[in-house]
């Protein structure tokens, strides 16, 4: 008949089942911090990483593609700036800046072709410092994790409204901005080293975001009966520096 283990074996037994106990604790909350594997998400699921449970890990969509922004919890976790973004889609946010109600949506409707590509190039800012973890399935992504009509729409309107800003950079470039200055007690000013200044319209503004802009150019004296040019309010004709 066997002998019955001794107290010694029996606290070595206990002794090596709790250190296993703790070991697969460990492992748990370990698996429940870390990042994902990329995989495919619904809004519901996605919803629950929104950082208020401690044992998840924050994650964030933008233009479907998703996150893991914890390393970013002063951020997006509760009471950070942007936790607004956290657990959802909220592509439209990141260039209207508007973090409520209706503002919190992943529609880029009626955006200019300039607001467009920046969310794009919010993306890329997330691609370059984050976690990459998979795509929502929604109006980006379909089922399948195939790219929808919309994505592929907002991504040429983007490109497109990168090609408007390059070529009216290529263009502005060819023509001087003025010098300019402003302080609280002398207001501002606005002076050419060579030339006069003048308001000058951006017409690639039109096409970027709807609206027309100016900046102040600086011409010669040959160039001042080109259209599209403004003589600063009380300025002389002729003056080379005016006061805005």
């Amino acid at each position: 008949m066997a002998a019955p283990p001794s107290l010694k074996a029996i606290s070595s037994l206990l002794l090596l089942l709790g250190f296993l106990s703790a070991m697969v604790a460990l492992l748990y909350q370990y698996s429940l911090t870390r990042s994902p594997k990329p995989r495919l998400w619904t809004a519901d699921e996605l919803a629950l990483y929104n950082g208020t449970e401690e044992s998840l890990p924050i994650l964030l969509s933008i233009l479907g593609s998703v996150f893991d922004v914890t390393k970013g919890k002063s951020h997006y976790g509760p009471g950070g700036g942007y936790h607004q973004f956290s657990g959802r889609d909220a592509s439209r946010a990141f260039i209207s800046g508007n973090f409520t109600g209706d503002g919190l949506t992943d529609s880029l409707q009626g955006l200019s072709s300039e607001q467009v590509n920046s969310v794009i190039n919010w993306r890329k800012f997330y691609t370059e410092r984050y976690i990459y973890v998979g795509k929502l399935v929604g109006r980006y992504y379909d089922q399948e994790g195939n790219p929808t009509k919309y994505l592929k729409g907002v991504e040429t309107k983007a490109k497109r409204g990168a090609q408007l800003l390059e070529k009216q950079k290529n263009e502005e470039s060819k023509i001087p901005n003025c010098n300019s200055r402003w302080s609280q007690s002398e207001g501002g000013k606005v002076w050419c080293d060579e030339g006069y200044p003048r308001l000058m319209r951006r017409p690639g503004d039109i096409a970027l975001t709807g609206q027309i802009s100016q900046r102040c150019v600086c011409m010669k004296e040959e160039e001042l009966t080109k259209p599209g040019l403004e003589v600063y309010k009380g300025c002389d004709y002729l003056s080379t520096s005016c006061v805005v």
